[in-house]
């Protein structure tokens, strides 16, 4: 290093991974430390996923200081990780800008950088999408390409992640999977003599050694690829034997290195340069740590994960006084689980790795024999609740709307078909806000919609939620879904005795003559406010109201007295897809039944994926908010 130079900050002057690999190893520990302190200071004020990226910062580097990328493939999982990622690939100046409306996307996506080589807003997709690269790699003629799958954070949890494991150990390819461990999904491996076989397999002699004498066997025919997974497994198994370990990699045949310190970047860039070039699946195993470099988050990785804006300095949280507003849904659905709990001991409670973001943890805090985390399995979560069911529990299965959608099959194989009783809470139903097209949940109401034996409610306000949730609960009601957004309520005074409610029954909760408004869920509030300034602005007109609140079964009866209430317009409003959701079925049902004169007017989420911003943008832009809904009203 140039004296001159020493000391002297490196990341301004790194725009794309080019220009990280003019500089010397020695230097990159220093580009690790800026790095991190770039991304705290700009995540102290403007709110992002942070623990993670944090734990990813020296491996982030090691990849784009030894592979070629973009030519070289780095598919991230689980795209929160990806921040330091970003940063080195073209996007450090612009930063300031992720997560807000028209700026840069909140997770890694091929719209916007070459450098972002697939889509990863869910998890456990990138095994399996990085080898059908390196599939495509050989096919193309581009044969020197490297791909490279980072996995973590919990991931490995799901199940199309072994999907991709299994099918990749039987395939010929040389795909590198990187297991980033943060101790949330596998455990450590200690041991001085697994420290020196790792010495040993990432020597270069030594692989060049192994591989020539495996060639020479194939070139006599001593060997065939039969002959050659029967060595895999003797060398496997010889480690595990000495080791005393065993991991399920090795007895897939993947060739296992690790584990490594994940955050000694020079460590890590020696190891890789080491195995980059080696035939066949292999996967190296690194520890890290969430939240690396930021005390608190390192202590707390949980709380820190998306904590908000923060004082970089004190690590306090900057929270303001919410005790006057409404609560989260996801709170009032935690609570009430607990008090329905209490009534009924069959009550239990699943949730895929979510239980702070939908307040499960409410009730593993007080009933830990009764709450399930199952990890990042959505499908397994549901199909694991029916299984309970089938034998006499009550399961709540609790998991976002967009994450519900891996598990289709199983609601409609593992539940529906049989007609168990389970509680499939969607939260974050609609549009999620920041973390856009890969989180809004946009179409649970038009995918549920065509499933028999299926019970699709979404309450208006909190203590609706509460009366849902008490029928759900009840006696041979089958699978019952109910789904509510992310955010706050508008009821302050949310408890309140719970009743049931006739399953398939809407509310009228205004009358008029001119133009009838139908709206399902909490997006009902808003056209009540939009309803009355409607009123207040124009005298001469009479908006009747109705809570639909159950979009499967329909309410009949409202809706004939709507169809023939002599209206000029009716207008439908939803927090979801235009298509296939409330406004559709309102439309079937009328020309299913000879009601096809009266104008409808459907709003709802258009058929294209939304993007990122606050929710109020995004109403605005998608024509749900109350000037919207005023204007759909007025026309």
């Amino acid at each position: 290093m140039n004296k001159d130079t020493e000391g002297a900050p490196l990341l301004p002057n790194i725009d794309y991974p080019a220009d990280l690999r003019k500089l010397s190893v020695e230097q990159l520990p220093q580009v690790c430390d800026e790095l991190r302190q770039f991304i705290i200071d700009e995540l102290a004020k403007n709110p992002g996923h942070f623990a993670s990226s944090l734990g990813v910062v020296e491996l982030t580097v090691a990849l784009h200081y030894v592979f070629d990328t973009p030519n070289d493939r780095i598919v991230w999982d689980v795209g929160h990780q990806a921040y330091p990622h970003k940063i080195l690939t073209g996007r450090r100046k612009r930063f300031s800008t992720n997560r807000h409306l028209h700026g840069l996307k909140p997770f890694p996506s091929p719209e916007e950088s070459e450098y972002d080589s697939f889509t990863c807003g869910h998890a456990s997709n990138s095994i399996s999408a990085a080898l059908g690269m390196a599939i495509a790699a050989k096919a193309g003629g581009e044969s020197k390409r490297h791909v490279v799958a980072v996995i973590g954070d919990g991931a490995m949890s799901g199940g199309l992640a072994f999907e991709g494991l299994n099918n990749a150990s039987g395939l010929p390819n040389d795909l590198l999977i990187i297991l980033n461990d943060n101790n949330m999904s596998i455990d450590r491996s200690v041991g001085g003599v697994k420290h020196l076989l790792h010495q040993l397999q990432t020597n270069p002699t030594y692989n060049r050694i192994r591989y020539k004498t495996a060639q020479k066997l194939y070139s006599w025919g001593w060997v065939g690829e039969e002959g050659r997974s029967a060595i895999l497994r003797f060398n496997n198994s010889l480690k595990s034997l000495l080791t005393r370990q065993q991991n399920i990699f090795e007895g897939m045949n993947v060739r296992y290195f690790g584990p490594s310190d994940g955050h000694n970047v020079i460590e890590l860039v020696h190891t890789l340069q080491n195995i980059k070039d080696m035939r066949g699946p292999k996967l190296l195993h690194i520890h890290t740590v969430k939240g690396k470099g930021f005390e608190p988050a390192e202590k707390e990785a949980t709380l820190w994960h998306a904590p908000g804006k923060f004082d970089k300095t004190t690590g306090e949280r900057i929270q303001s006084d919410t005790s006057h507003l409404p609560p989260r849904f996801q709170d009032v659905f935690g609570h009430t689980l607990v008090e329905l709990a209490r009534q009924n001991d069959r009550i239990v409670g699943v949730t895929p790795a979510m239980p702070s973001g939908c307040s499960m943890n409410i009730m593993m805090q007080e009933m830990p024999s009764r709450a399930y985390d199952v990890g990042i399995a959505e499908g397994h979560a549901v199909t694991f609740s029916g299984g309970m069911s089938k034998d006499g529990l009550m399961p709540f299965c609790n998991i976002y709307s967009s994450f519900a959608q891996r598990a289709y099959d199983n609601i409609i194989h593992d539940l529906a078909i049989s007609r168990l009783n389970v509680v499939l809470c969607l939260d974050r139903a609609g549009l999620v806000g920041e973390d856009g097209p890969t989180h809004h949940g946009a179409f649970d109401l038009a995918y549920l919609r065509p499933i028999p034996n299926l019970t699709v409610a979404s309450p208006m306000d909190e203590h609706e939620l509460r009366h849902l949730m008490f029928t759900a609960q009840l006696p041979n009601k089958g699978p019952f879904v109910i789904r509510y957004p992310r955010g706050r309520g508008s009821l302050v005074d949310w408890e309140c005795p719970m009743q049931e409610v006739q399953v398939g029954t809407g509310r009228r909760l205004k009358e008029g003559k001119d133009v009838a408004v139908l709206t399902i869920g909490p997006i009902g509030t808003t056209a009540a406010k939009a309803i009355k300034e409607v009123e207040t602005e124009h005298p001469e007109m009479s908006v009747a109201h109705y809570d639909m609140r159950f979009l499967k079964p329909l309410d009949v009866a409202l809706l004939c007295e709507v169809a023939e209430g002599g209206f000029r317009r009716i207008v439908t409003v939803e927090d979801g897809v235009r298509t296939g959701g409330l406004g559709s079925a309102v439309l079937e049902w009328m020309s299913d039944n000879g009601y096809g004169t009266t104008p409808v007017r459907r709003l709802g989420l258009p058929d294209e994926f939304v993007e990122h911003g606050t929710c109020d943008e995004l109403y605005a832009i998608c024509g749900i908010d109350k000037e919207s809904i005023k204007k759909a009203i007025t026309l």
